[in-house]
């Protein structure tokens, strides 16, 4: 299967994803921050259902500041997914991840592409799986569960505690997450590193000492307007820009730090809206061709690890 035909699959997967609904949308009562024992159930933001981001890569460069990369590599105005070069000069980037981000450049402008958790069918981490592309949220007292359309992908959100003094890493890392206000904060740290550990298309690399914040916030139309405009300068729309949901769409923003890897902390958006169509299944081990003649490496032991 050609480079040209797996990024086609990619395509054709994320559409299906943004057409997903806004079934389950009643919130069940959640609780406030370790520090603000008395905020009422009622005060807690409704986060749950589906929310689709309809654009790949996915992640939004802020317009100043630190933050993610963007593709070398243009088409039609935009990133071409179809050649993933990284920009290795972007100045987040520590000078051994800017040469490993350089080499798999090269290689995708020979029409080769590289390995990533996606297309090799494993755990994609965070940040990394921020860009599955729809997700459904799901709201308990003590805990979060958010879904990750693509290959069924779930990470678990223990509200209002602290890390374990030790934590043993694990492929979406330990998250522990409270509420400022109206926002949904997620701290994550000890991310597990597999052979194809990455956070972002590009193969920018990360260490165990990688830490992500997420913030979560409902925003108006006028707000999200400049997510989907500094996403429509980079990132391929697979479908047209989601509706809202009680005239509220759903936005993170995201930082990470990585003293192995980045100079400096740097932060890119996500702008979501509801989905319109079915929950379509998005199994990566169906299509394990990703490269001409070779099949993805599925995970998979010869003997338990446990």
């Amino acid at each position: 299967m050609s480079l040209q035909r797996r990024d086609l699959l990619l395509v054709v997967t994320l559409a299906a994803a943004a057409a997903t609904p806004a079934f389950g949308q009643a919130v069940v009562p959640t609780v406030g921050s370790a520090d603000s024992v008395g905020e009422s159930a009622a005060s807690i933001p409704d986060f749950s259902g589906i929310w689709v981001h309809g654009s790949i890569p996915g992640f939004e460069p802020l317009a100043s500041g630190p933050t993610s990369l963007v593709n070398r590599s243009r088409r039609n105005g935009v990133g071409n997914i179809l050649e993933l070069v990284g920009d290795y000069t972007n100045p987040i980037l520590k000078p051994e991840a800017a040469e490993v981000v350089k080499k798999l450049g090269e290689v995708s402008l020979a029409g080769v592409g590289f390995p990533s958790p996606r297309n090799q069918c494993w755990p994609g981490g965070v940040p990394f799986v921020l860009t599955s592309g729809a997700i459904q949220i799901l709201q308990q007292p003590d805990k979060i569960a958010i879904l990750y359309n693509y290959d069924h992908q779930v990470r678990h959100v223990r509200m209002n505690q602290s890390h374990p003094a030790h934590v043993t890493p694990t492929w979406y890392g330990d998250s522990a997450g409270h509420y400022e206000g109206d926002t949904l904060v997620i701290d994550t740290v000890a991310v597990r590193i597999g052979p194809f550990a990455t956070v972002d298309w590009y193969g920018t690399p990360h260490t165990e000492a990688l830490h992500v914040v997420e913030r979560y916030r409902l925003i108006d139309e006028g707000a999200a307007q400049g997510g989907w405009d500094r996403d429509a300068k980079e990132n391929f729309r697979v479908q047209r820009r989601p509706s809202d949901r009680n005239g509220k769409y759903l936005q993170l923003q995201f930082t990470v730090e990585d003293e192995g890897v980045f100079t400096t902390p740097w932060t890119a958006t996500m702008t979501y809206g509801r989905g319109l169509g079915g929950w379509a299944e998005a199994v990566c081990a169906e299509n394990t061709q990703w490269f001409p003649g070779q099949e993805a490496a599925v995970p998979r032991s010869d003997k338990p690890d446990f």
